[in-house]
């Protein structure tokens, strides 16, 4: 088991503080963020100076840049960073308010990017990492009702495929990483559900409203998975994307058969557009 140094954003919940717990207890460092202080006090407090913290909300973009400089000067070399920070946004488009798009955007999308982008200076200095990207299986197929987390995820997974080629030259990995639904806090702090409008009632959109529920069963396990984006790390060439959860891949796997369904009888009409030579 080879040992490593960890950059975490949004380690005070879900998957973000089980990778946190699990890499300390191994031996990992880890410098995470949170949006909310003192919420990772007991983790602190039991594995101290293995567990740098540093107070950061995503959207905040100038903000991100000065904690990951300020964390690679106190921890030295890091050799993963993860993009994990982020929550659900769910409801039909014109059930959402502006503000709420504009935050589902800037947490997910932008807050991402910008965290990339960050560290890929330092990164590249020290000749090479892993980037893991904590995307979703709604980053590959899409629901009806959740048009806008759908648009945060898939925007960043196009993100970080393209970026994988880029920074390739600089020993710099990519890993996506595809969740299906999974027991975390996620269904309870981590998801927003727009006011209904009358007018989506008994439509495909209407279903979502379902999640604000608490009990809305999911298969994933949150100790499981995130034992597996930790062994990820040690996989060479790494994995540009992980699927996790049985749910996640037959979800990927069916958009995907349809995607080409749709798209491979179009061979002949696609060409008929090409320029006469």
């Amino acid at each position: 088991m080879t040992s490593h140094t960890w950059f975490i954003t949004g380690v005070n919940s879900g998957f973000g503080r089980e990778l946190t717990r699990q890499l300390l207890e191994r031996g990992d460092r880890v410098a995470g963020t949170v949006r909310r202080e003192g919420s990772v006090d007991d983790l602190k407090a039991q594995y101290g100076d293995t567990f740098w913290v540093g107070h950061l909300d995503v959207t905040d973009l100038p903000r991100i840049r000065e904690v990951v400089d300020v964390a690679f000067a106190a921890l030295g070399r890091i050799d993963a960073v993860v993009a994990n920070a982020g929550y659900g946004l769910f409801g039909a488009a014109e059930e959402l308010t502006d503000e709420q798009v504009q935050h589902q955007i800037a947490t997910n999308l932008l807050g991402s990017i910008q965290t990339v982008r960050a560290a890929l200076p330092h990164l590249r200095a020290q000749g090479g990492g892993r980037l893991i990207q904590i995307s979703s299986v709604a980053g590959l197929s899409a629901h009806a009702g959740a048009s806008l987390y759908h648009a945060s995820k898939w925007g960043v997974e196009g993100f970080m495929e393209a970026l994988a080629q880029e920074v390739a030259p600089f020993g710099i990995e990519v890993t996506i990483v595809e969740p299906g639904g999974a027991r975390t806090e996620f269904t309870r702090g981590s998801l927003q559900v727009a006011e209904p409008l009358a007018a989506y009632a008994g439509t495909p959109a209407a279903m979502v409203q379902a999640f604000k529920q608490t009990s809305v069963p999911v298969s994933g396990d949150p100790t499981k998975i995130a034992a597996r984006v930790i062994a990820s790390m040690d996989q060479k060439p790494a994995p540009l994307r992980l699927v996790l959860g049985s749910d996640s891949y037959q979800a990927v796997t069916s958009a995907l058969r349809n995607r080409l369904a749709q798209i491979e009888p179009q061979q002949d009409t696609a060409a008929q557009t090409d320029a006469d030579s």
